[in-house]
């Protein structure tokens, strides 16, 4: 690993403190206990070799019970992972607060976006077994915002650092009681940025504004996240609700088709597929607000598709979603042709469905 500048020391270790302390509380409530930070810690920095040196979680790790320094976290529409679940939190150093800048949440050096990954034995019983696959960690070090993974043993006791990432075998029944087999992938650390990519610099994808200006249940009060957030004296910049973008979530058969579409686009895609992404060059910019016809891809011509645009010429055809580009590689899971090209060994059956209704609901060009 790379040395780490005197300021990085100074930050990581603050927060090496902050967590050892939470420990320590934790550890008076349960007979479970971390090792010390000295034999855990690569370097005596970040990263850790072991999830449970971090102290985000107190009694059984399994449990994901986060401690009173970590808090609860859900966008509004979650971004497709080989059907995982996910659980989130992020960790904002005391005394520092994250600042509402235009779309982004500008979260302060130190903090730790946390996000799980799991599969419950029986997706109908969501509450009940599950086994937890891997942990990435976002750290917003001096030098800017790092992913570390993590891959969870198969003791449910703890996650170890594999920068390499990983691949393993999942089971479970899914909502139609049917068995299915998943062969899951943990990204390496370099694939990361491969999506967390925002004008060449690593960034979040899921704690942007319109994602958060929700209400979440956190188990003693259900509210706005960004309220929320406000009320901890972990934000500032909040001005009500009703003065911040927000996106819905495209699972919810309640809101409008073109609605529930462009939100599946805007967490799905729109972190390559815009302005500042990876895939600006493409001139499809899939954000949750675009307006514009062409940019959306409706009887737009790839730039630059290959493989990927099989035997069909637009993006998208108003009307004919199974002659469009966009569905025909949301369906694939073949290299050079699936998109996103990263995360994900299925086709989300339900995605594409969706995309393919909404493309259909399209006015055809007469």
């Amino acid at each position: 690993m790379k040395k780490m500048n005197w300021k990085l020391a100074i930050c990581t270790l603050g927060l090496s403190l902050a967590f050892l302390i939470s420990c320590q509380k934790a550890d008076q409530k349960s007979p479970s206990k971390s090792k010390p930070f000295e034999e855990e810690a690569a370097t005596g920095l970040f990263p850790y070799k072991r999830l449970s040196t971090y102290g985000f979680f107190t009694g059984e790790m399994k449990n994901l019970e986060p401690n009173q320094e970590v808090i609860l976290y859900k966008p509004a529409s979650s971004l497709f992972t080989d059907y995982a679940l996910k659980s989130r939190f992020v960790f904002i150093p005391a005394g520092q607060k994250a600042k509402i800048d235009g779309s982004d949440l500008d979260l302060p050096k130190g903090s730790v976006l946390i996000k799980n990954f799991y599969y419950p034995t029986d997706f109908r019983k969501p509450e009940g077994e599950r086994r937890i696959i891997e942990t990435r960690l976002l750290i917003n070090e001096e030098m800017g915002w790092v992913a570390y993974p993590y891959v969870w043993n198969e003791e449910q006791t703890d996650a170890v650092l594999k920068v390499v990432g990983a691949e393993t075998e999942v089971s479970f029944i899914d909502y139609s009681g049917k068995d299915q087999i998943i062969n899951y992938i943990v990204p390496n650390k370099n694939q990361c940025k491969s999506c967390h990519n925002k004008s060449e610099q690593m960034a979040p994808i899921g704690v942007k504004i319109q994602h958060l200006n929700n209400e979440l249940d956190y188990g003693t009060v259900k509210k706005n996240q960004l309220e929320y957030l406000s009320e901890l004296g972990k934000l500032e910049g909040f001005e009500g609700e009703s003065a911040h973008p927000a996106m819905i979530n495209y699972e919810d058969q309640t809101q409008s088709l073109e609605d529930r579409a462009m939100a599946y686009l805007d967490i799905n895609c729109s972190h390559c597929h815009s302005a500042e992404g990876p895939a600006s060059t493409s001139g499809l910019f899939l954000t949750y607000d675009q307006k514009e016809a062409m940019k959306l891809g409706i009887n737009k011509t790839p730039v630059a598709a290959g493989k990927g645009s099989g035997s069909f010429k637009f993006d998208i055809v108003p009307g004919q979603a199974d002659q469009s580009i966009l569905t025909h590689r949301m369906n694939s899971t073949e290299v050079g042709v699936a998109m996103p090209e990263l995360g994900r060994s299925t086709v989300h059956r339900e995605g594409v469905e969706l995309i393919r209704q909404w493309i259909n609901s399209m006015e055809p060009e007469k």
